[in-house]
């Protein structure tokens, strides 16, 4: 992949998803990305946290016995975006399993946990690269577990039902690198699919369940006019042109890179892909493949 910048990390209000043609909801329409989305670096953001918003800060789970657990502010905790490393997120418990469907999208900045009313890990913000929305992978009571932006790769977290609005998208991404294709389906019907280029073998594209994590334009790149994000990275690359090293979708001048392995772990589409692809709502599922 060429480098590209990601845009700014400068906070904005939240919200609600708008995409017409989507089932109940939407999100990343070209044009409006264009307009939304220009800059230079990571957007993050989003509601006051829980402590300023006067509400009780959580506490860490504490075992039968044991002394009264430690208050957590929530301001110290870091936020889960594509730029951040979270060391106590769990890792996927099934990467190769498709969901329901159905993705989560913070109404407030809200409290990310290593297991249901477990220790506080991380915050997640309201907006990222555009509105946040997150693939929900399993449910316990009032609770969800959702795929993370954040390192390690494949990392989940807990977030409260509370503070979510829960959508559900009828696509679902699949990227086989064996094949070198890529696959569009809706409510599991294939639309479409597509040969691409993928990662060389010195740079790999990451396999496992990820996710789309929003669309932005870069001014100083000519080879894609949308990049589509996912919420994952280079297994061997630490930073892709001054960013996180985060891996995306995108298309090419031209046509000699598709079916071919030399990306630095992107993937690479014909404009046709693209243009499909940029229409399909954020948080919807990718599954990445050796097939």
């Amino acid at each position: 992949m060429a480098n590209h910048t990601l845009p700014p990390r400068t906070r904005r209000a939240a919200r609600r998803p708008s995409r017409t043609g989507l089932v109940g909801w939407a999100v990343i329409g070209v044009v409006a990305v264009l307009a939304l989305v220009l800059g230079v670096g990571m957007l993050v953001g989003g509601a006051p946290s829980p402590a300023a918003d006067g509400g009780a800060a959580p506490v860490a789970a504490a075992e039968p016995g044991a002394a009264a657990p430690v208050a957590v502010d929530p301001a110290t905790l870091p936020e889960s975006t594509t730029y951040t490393t979270l060391p106590g997120a769990a890792p996927d418990p099934a990467p190769d399993r498709a969901t329901d469907g159905r993705v989560a999208h913070p109404v407030r900045e809200t409290v990310v946990h290593d297991a249901p009313d477990g220790t506080p890990i991380a915050r997640m913000p309201v907006t990222q690269i555009g509105d946040t929305w997150l693939p929900v992978v399993e449910q316990q009571g009032d609770w969800v577990r959702v795929l993370l932006p954040s390192r390690p790769e494949s990392s989940t977290g807990w977030l409260s039902t509370a503070d979510l609005d829960i959508k559900t998208t009828p696509y679902r991404i699949e990227v086989h690198l064996g094949s070198r294709t890529l696959a569009l389906f809706r409510d599991g019907v294939q639309q479409a699919q597509w040969t691409v280029g993928i990662g060389k073998e010195s740079a790999p594209t990451p396999t496992g369940r990820t996710f789309l994590l929003g669309a932005f334009t870069d001014a100083k790149q000519r080879f894609s006019p949308v990049i589509l994000p996912l919420g994952t990275h280079s297994p061997t690359h630490d930073t892709f042109g001054g960013g996180p090293g985060t891996v995306a979708i995108h298309t090419w001048p031209t046509a000699d890179v598709f079916g071919q392995a030399s990306s630095d772990g992107c993937i690479r589409v014909p404009a046709d892909a693209l243009r499909q692809l940029s229409t399909v709502p954020l948080g919807t599922l990718v599954m990445i493949d050796n097939s």
